[in-house]
């Protein structure tokens, strides 16, 4: 299990001096790998504004990791036979999300830093909102499609592969005949030979086969009068046999249907596969620009103006984690004399960044276990 820690901490002397001292540190004990997390100059404002956008940007996260949760198990269900390429296609702008991440570059077109850090929001709530909407409508189209089918595929009739093996000739309809199938159990095949034709004196003598079988019993067909059905079946049923009745065209209708639908799911699912591949990458590449905008607000109120900060991206073993903490806890005390160490427990079961906690130095988690970016 990885995690990754995105830091800021102010360029004062003192804590450019311990950034350098925890690059020696992890260097020599493998603790970490360290890196520059790369934030543009974005417009400040006044303190108010930092304040309510501090509060929006902690919303939207939290929405942010929903969609991207939502929209990474919406991709594992649809690719089920395919589950193994996935993470094939959960990418960020064409590459694996560690790589996005380690190599982050804001995307200055879509998102233009001379906008004020509200507009900024803005677009990354309205774009992360609208792949959300469009996330369920999609879904629901595309389950409607494959539930119908499971219904026709899996209808519990026991007749359902009978098309493949049941002829016309093999069915009696008349004006005053017709026939029924019967589902009777291995064991019980002796007992249908010897009963059948006592079950009504309508029953045609000698009129059943047996048309198709499995581990559990077989289907065989037997011809009587239309008037005598209902006496059969009552019959039938005290013995434990059960009956259907089956028309050839209704099941012959069936599988068209189902050759249409496979047709259509198919052709839904290429659609389907690809708008998650493309808007996966869209949430995840707009709730990295969401943290680096979280960085730098939380930088600007904690350590003042004018901005003067630098921002670095841990990446680590969570067994390492606990340590690693109480190295950066002693690293950067001098932030906040009065900061102590975090007792909890930092594992998550969604993609995304968890709870902020207080630490002397601003810090997020980006916890990546369900997602697998490793």
């Amino acid at each position: 299990m990885t995690d990754l820690w995105l830091i800021s901490v102010p360029l004062d002397k003192k804590s450019l001096t311990s950034v350098e001292k925890l690059k020696r540190t992890i260097a020599k004990t493998s603790l970490a790998t360290c890196c520059r997390f790369s934030i543009p100059d974005l417009k400040v404002g006044i303190l108010d504004s930092l304040l309510i956008v501090s509060d929006d940007l902690s919303k939207l996260d939290t929405l942010t990791e929903s969609v991207i949760k939502k929209t990474y198990q919406c991709m594992r269900e649809v690719m089920e036979q395919s589950s193994d390429k996935v993470l094939e296609n959960a990418l960020a702008n064409g590459v694996d999300l560690m790589s996005f991440v380690t190599k982050f570059q804001w995307d200055k077109a879509k998102y233009p830093t001379a906008m004020p850090l509200t507009n900024l929001a803005d677009i990354i709530n309205k774009e992360v909102s609208q792949i959300e909407t469009e996330l369920k409508s999609r879904a629901v189209a595309y389950n409607s499609v494959k539930t119908s089918l499971q219904s026709l595929e899996h209808k519990r009739d026991g007749t359902c592969s009978l098309i493949n093996t049941v002829k016309k000739e093999d069915l009696v309809f008349s004006e005053y005949l017709t026939t029924l199938l019967v589902l009777v159990t291995r064991a019980s095949y002796l007992q249908w030979e010897r009963t059948y034709e006592s079950m009504s004196e309508f029953v045609v003598p000698r009129s059943s086969r047996k048309l198709d079988e499995d581990e559990k019993g077989g289907i065989f067909s037997v011809t009587l009068f239309k008037r005598a059905v209902c006496e059969f079946k009552a019959k039938a049923l005290e013995s434990k046999f059960d009956v259907r009745e089956y028309s050839f065209d209704l099941e012959e209708k069936r599988q068209q249907e189902i050759k249409h639908l496979n047709v259509h799911k198919k052709e839904q699912y290429g659609i389907f596969v690809r708008w998650l591949k493309l808007n996966f990458s869209e949430v995840f590449v707009a709730w990295i620009h969401l943290k680096a905008l979280r960085v730098f607000v939380e930088s600007a109120l904690r350590y003042g103006l004018p901005m003067n900060y630098q921002a670095l991206l841990l990446q680590t073993d969570r067994k390492r984690s606990k340590k690693l903490r109480e190295e950066l806890s002693s690293l950067f005390m001098h932030l906040d004399p009065t900061a102590t160490d975090s007792k909890t427990d930092i594992s998550s079961d969604i993609p995304g960044i968890c709870q902020q906690e207080y630490f002397s130095y601003i810090c997020f988690h980006i916890n990546t276990n369900l997602l697998e970016i490793s």
